[in-house]
């Protein structure tokens, strides 16, 4: 009897509860697909163990990051499962409490609402799972794409990641239900009988004082504002963001006490069409729901920022990793004296070679150059500067020894060397005259250096005359510790004579496709075992030191002494789509999760507002006018939320961007990831909207 009643009731919420069942039968389709990345990912085989360090495995960082995003998941869901389970407990209240006058008891009514919600989250989880396997084949079609590999459609279940899937849905469920039973136990006959009522009462008081809060709200975010940039550390953010969440929740206090002020006042503006219904409906609703809007908000404010993250990766990777690798293959070496003919020689077994290429950098053992760009480009800010404004030569002295953003001496490069490397990438060749040199920098750096030449003072071949600054070029030069960190000076090969070779490369030209493993294959040439790098340092101990650098880069670095570039980008891809797709996985359950809980609140009242809209109709108001009222009452509770959010996580997003363009030298508008993560959103938003327009049309009519 109790399953037949179970059974019964199941179906029943789930007809009134469509949205809902929906949304965690998307959540359990995305933990299966994303999941799946962890057990069953088809790159494994192809990328295992040819990563670009141990220490920063794609792989292990794929796993970690769906892991780390798969908790904040399991934490939302159990909250949009346990606000549900409270939600339809409330909206039932009266039908429990006729179980207790007919004899039955608590733990037994309590037994029946936990078997009906088990049923229906199994219903929901069983489609999920299906609609998991089709949107795991869309994943990973996705994920071989990106690193430009062609993928063919297989079906199969792997045991592993649907264990993994129950352990995450049903903790879900059991963390929900678990207090869902607690609640049944404090509950007597009376309690149920008005826990709808008493949910439906709106207390105010005090409304004058609190509508001050949201003036008050309102300033305290643009003050937030102003200190975001001042932030240093986890615990100023963690601070940061714990005063950002109160404020929300005092906009929304604020907000309710300051729409029933306006309508006691009795303005003009509550008599025009029916905006006194609509003011009076949304300040209601806003008062009873303070917190969870204020919840909502913040759902929406993570999710907006997380998308954005998302998809400034995203740009980074289809629009400057290519110029990251711009050879086909880049050796470093800090002895001079290395032939690379183990190298050659493992590259020609494995690949077509065009040419080969070896060449130096030389010093002139000064560091003028590090210093003009540690204490004039925008990365460094005033580190590097002392009180009065001028370059801390001790402190950058130091840096420079223990830190490998710049080699410790200047870098150059011959001419001669230099247009032949154009000449490889298919750059136009140039020329200099003898008494010029010229500079080749990162082109995100082209604006911050344009003033160099006055700063370097670089002798020519005889000492006796200073040369000049010929020109500033930019493209892309493999400039991550290979020619130069961020830069390379370019003077006539007559002047390196006072030099001395600094570090030597190889690059090579290769025709066709060449094997995944060949970078691996070159890495192993590497000195490993302690003994290797003993030998290797006693081999350049007559070389100078500090010779190896990586730039100024901080957002992203690639800094490899080997890079082969068929091997090197798909991989830097998948570890960058590491990063993206469980930032969208988090943005879009939250949303979902957050759309839910405006649709069900909506639609479950949908009865109530049946009555007030029949005596509308019975004051002469037509179908299409209550339609139109319906669309404005339900656009107005849907949007707040989310413009709240729009509006406090843009900011945070325009300046997050801004330091993503200028330390990568995307050329890109900052604000053009907000505004891809809000048309992703808004598009989503908008099909929940509908539906639930619909539906609360449906109901009403």
């Amino acid at each position: 009897m109790i399953n037949k009643l179970a059974y019964r009731n199941m179906k029943r919420s789930a007809r009134n509860y469509i949205v809902y069942i929906f949304t965690i039968a998307l959540a359990a389709a995305m933990m299966y697909a994303f999941n799946s990345l962890i057990f069953q990912n088809e790159l494994d085989d192809c990328f295992f163990g040819l990563s670009m360090d141990e220490e920063a495995d794609p792989m292990n960082l794929m796993g970690a990051m769906i892991i780390l995003a798969s908790v904040f998941i399991v934490l939302i869901v159990s909250w949009l499962i346990h606000y549900m389970v409270r939600f339809m407990l409330e909206k039932r209240s009266s039908e429990f409490g006729i179980y207790l006058l007919l004899g039955m008891r608590k733990k037994k009514i309590a037994s029946l609402y936990v078997r009906e919600n088990i049923l229906l989250g199994t219903a929901a989880f069983l489609g999920g799972i299906s609609l998991g396997v089709l949107l795991r084949q869309v994943l990973v079609a996705v994920l071989f794409a990106i690193v430009q590999m062609e993928y063919h459609i297989k079906f199969s279940f792997d045991k592993y990641t649907v264990m993994m899937t129950i352990l995450c849905y049903g903790g879900c469920y059991s963390l929900a239900l678990f207090r869902c039973r607690r609640r049944f136990k404090k509950m007597n006959i009376h309690a149920l009988m008005n826990e709808r009522r008493r949910n439906e009462e709106v207390k105010e008081g005090h409304e004058e004082a609190k509508r001050l809060l949201l003036p008050v709200s309102i300033v305290m975010i643009l003050g937030f504002w102003t200190v975001l940039k001042k932030i240093t550390d986890s615990a100023q953010l963690g601070m940061f963001l714990t005063g950002l969440v109160v404020t929300i929740y005092m906009f929304y206090m604020g907000v309710s006490s300051w729409i029933i002020c306006y309508i006691r006042r009795k303005k003009d503006g509550i008599y025009k069409g029916q905006n006194l219904f609509l003011l009076r409906q949304f300040a209601s609703k806003v008062k009873t729901m303070q917190f969870t809007m204020g919840t909502l908000t913040s759902l929406f404010t993570i999710a907006f920022m997380g998308a954005s993250v998302a998809f400034m990766f995203s740009d980074y990777e289809n629009k400057l990793l290519d110029k990251k690798f711009p050879f086909d293959v880049q050796i470093y070496s800090q002895d001079v004296s290395d032939d690379f003919s183990d190298e050659k020689k493992i590259i020609a077994e494995h690949a077509q070679v065009t040419e080969f290429y070896p060449y130096y950098i030389y010093t002139d053992q000064n560091n003028q150059a590090n210093i003009w760009m540690m204490t004039h480009l925008s990365a460094f800010g005033e580190i590097y500067l002392d009180k009065n404004g001028q370059a801390d030569l001790e402190e950058i002295e130091n840096v420079l020894k223990d830190n490998y953003i710049y080699c410790t001496y200047d870098t150059y490069m011959g001419i001669s060397d230099y247009n032949h490397l154009r000449e490889m990438l298919g750059y136009d060749a140039v020329y200099i005259e003898q008494n010029e040199y010229v500079l080749h920098v990162k082109e995100r750096l082209k604006e911050e250096v344009k003033d160099i030449g006055s700063g370097l003072r670089i002798p020519d071949a005889s000492g006796e005359h200073m040369l000049s600054c010929g020109g500033i070029f930019t493209e892309p030069f493999s400039q991550d510790g290979h020619n130069g960190g961020d830069y390379i000076i370019v003077v006539a090969d007559d002047v390196l004579s006072r030099m001395q070779p600094y570090y030597a490369e190889l690059t090579a030209s290769l025709h066709g496709s060449v094997p995944m493993d060949l970078q691996q294959r070159l890495n192993a040439l590497q000195p490993e075992q302690e003994g290797d790098k003993e030998s290797a340092d006693q081999a350049v101990a007559i070389q100078l030191p500090g010779n190896g650098c990586a730039g100024s880069d901080t957002v992203l670095v690639f800094a490899q002494d080997i890079s082969v570039r068929e091997n090197m980008i798909p991989q830097a891809k998948y570890m960058l789509s590491s990063i993206v797709i469980p930032l969208l996985y988090i943005g879009l359950v939250f949303l979902c999760v957050a759309v839910t809980v405006l649709s069900v609140q909506q639609l479950s009242d949908s009865v109530k507002y049946k009555y007030r809209y029949d005596i509308l109709a019975k004051m002469g108001l037509g179908r299409v006018d209550i339609r139109r009222l319906i669309a404005r009452q339900l656009g107005a509770y849907y949007l707040c939320p989310a413009l709240v959010a729009a509006a406090v996580s843009g900011t945070m997003i325009l300046k997050i961007s801004k330091i993503f363009v200028m330390f990568t030298g995307l050329a890109t508008n900052p604000w053009i990831y907000f505004g891809k993560s809000m048309v992703l959103f808004l598009g989503i938003y908008f099909v929940y909207f509908l539906v639930t327009y619909i539906e609360f049309l449906h109901n009403v009519e």
